[in-house]
This record gives C-alpha cells, sequence and structure tokens, in this order.
C-alpha cells in the first residue's frame, strides 16, 4: 500500500499537497512563476435537452 492512501488520502489530495510544498520550496525568483500556474480554472456548461443553456467559469 502506497503511503499517501494509508494516510487516507486520494492521488488527487496527495498530489496538491505534493505540488504546493514544492512551490513554497522554490527560490522566491521562480516561485512567483510557479504560483501563477498553480490557479486553475474550470468551465462548466449547463445543458438541456441536447443544449448547451448557460456557461461559466470559476
Amino acid at each position: 500500500m502506497s503511503a499517501w492512501r494509508a494516510a487516507g488520502l486520494n492521488y488527487i489530495n496527495y498530489s496538491n499537497i505534493a505540488a504546493k510544498m514544492l512551490r513554497q520550496a522554490l527560490k522566491s525568483d521562480i516561485r512567483a512563476e510557479a504560483m501563477k500556474r498553480a490557479d486553475t480554472h474550470i468551465k462548466v456548461t449547463k445543458w438541456e435537452n441536447g443544449k448547451p443553456i448557460k456557461e461559466s467559469t470559476w
């Protein structure tokens, strides 16, 4: 059994924690660039009767 599973985490949570810790360990000039890539955007489209009705971005 892997350590992250034994700790009660799924792989997504484990990888998010690992990425956050890695970004914190970077030098400040490189950290700023890495923090820009940390932002994620999700696009959601609601569908009704087979046609898109509303699109949202978070």
